[in-house]
């Protein structure tokens, strides 16, 4: 920043010596000025291009996902041979996942163990058995049913990521909560598929761990070393990587969609409140969670987001790989309909900002015992 000019016809006082010395490695001070200008311009450059990136994302994705649903909806013949791709498809969107993770994202699970592990654990808790009570309050076929339970049971997606960013949330809690749900996932899905949905089918639980571990962990940790081992050729394909994962979701949605077709025009409108009772209670319920456990209001909305917004692209290859096509159906819906509400309660938070006069970091500790203070 330059400094102030001095007032016309005052002559200047001597700098003092130290002030002329050159700081260490021989930079002055407008030097060191300049750098610091710089680089400050080239982070907001940066946070410009990722807010930017950020809106196209939330206003194209759920575009994307719609056109897919009833381009398969009305002409499912055409559709029907993706349903033979499903899982490099979702191997795909799940190596893309991988490569936008690093070591520190696991480090702050170490870090700042509390706010991940209770948003995980609230994931895992809150959204199965509000899928179960949706599942025995809607009157649906049971394969529907089952959809609509196994949504709960999946862990989060990446576009939880993008929302919790805009939404003015912890990015970082929001990538750490996903990357340790998404490792949970090869235990925790299958067992709470079986506990809550086992009454209505057969859960092939052990095969469903297995099929887990080979499209979902095994992509995200081949991505995460590609990350950590060729960061330069990674960071090149990086920028078009969210576009590719959309794009194979799609496709997942296509597939899924076109096999259930006429059960979903039987059945669509109550499986369509079904999916929306079980993800605006997801939201709300992880807010509340968090609001007791006494994080930060920034948290609150990491954790509501991470909650109410799966990865339901990993339920619809599941449940069309193990279960049947009826029971991908729901979460065929649920994978674009889950954008669509992350997107505009995104967008919501961030239009509302925060409280004036009120720390977004501070928990809700910090911030009775300041208002203690101030009394």
């Amino acid at each position: 920043m330059t400094p102030p000019a001095n007032d016309a016809g005052t002559r200047p006082a001597p700098p003092a010596t130290n002030q002329l010395a050159p700081r260490r490695g021989g930079e002055s001070d407008p030097d060191r000025a300049g750098a610091e200008h710089t680089e400050a311009r080239r982070a907001a450059v940066a946070d410009a291009r990722q807010e930017r990136s950020a809106r196209i994302a939330v206003a194209v994705f759920p575009l994307i996902m719609f056109a897919a649903f009833l381009a398969a909806f009305f002409l499912p013949d055409t559709f029907v041979p993706l349903s033979n791709y499903m899982t490099p498809l979702l191997a795909v969107t799940m190596l893309g996942m991988g490569m936008t993770l690093s070591v520190p994202d696991f480090t702050m699970i170490a870090r700042h163990p509390v706010p991940v592990v209770l948003g995980v654990l609230s994931q895992f808790s809150v959204m199965p058995l509000v899928g179960w009570t949706v599942a025995h309050l809607v009157p649906l076929p049971d394969e529907l049913k089952v959809g609509i339970i196994l949504i709960g049971c999946v862990p989060g997606g990446t576009t939880s990521n993008v929302c919790s960013f805009l939404a003015k949330g912890n990015t970082a809690l929001s990538v750490s909560m996903t990357a340790l749900s998404t490792m949970l996932s090869p235990v925790v899905t299958p067992l709470l598929t079986l506990w809550l949905a086992g009454t209505y089918m057969e859960v092939p639980a052990g095969s469903m761990a297995l099929s887990i571990v080979q499209i979902v962990l095994l992509p995200v940790g081949a991505g995460l070393l590609l990350n950590m081992f060729a960061h330069r050729q990674v960071a090149r394909v990086q920028p078009i990587m969210p576009w590719v994962s959309v794009i194979a979701i799609a496709g997942v949605v296509a597939a899924v969609v076109s096999r259930s077709q006429a059960l979903i025009a039987t059945a669509g409108l109550l499986m369509f409140v079904a999916i929306a009772i079980e993800n605006a209670i997801g939201y709300g319920l992880g807010y509340a969670v968090a609001r007791l456990i006494g994080v930060s209001r920034r948290d609150r909305r990491t954790i509501s987001i991470e909650t109410g917004l799966q990865n339901a692209g990993l339920g619809s290859t599941l449940a069309a790989t193990y279960l049947s096509a009826a029971v991908a159906a729901p979460c065929a819906v649920a994978t674009f309909w889950h954008t669509i509400t992350g997107s505009v309660l995104a967008m919501y938070w961030r239009l509302r900002g925060f409280p004036e006069g009120e720390d977004p970091l501070a928990t809700v500790r910090q911030l009775r015992e300041r208002a203690a203070v101030s009394d």
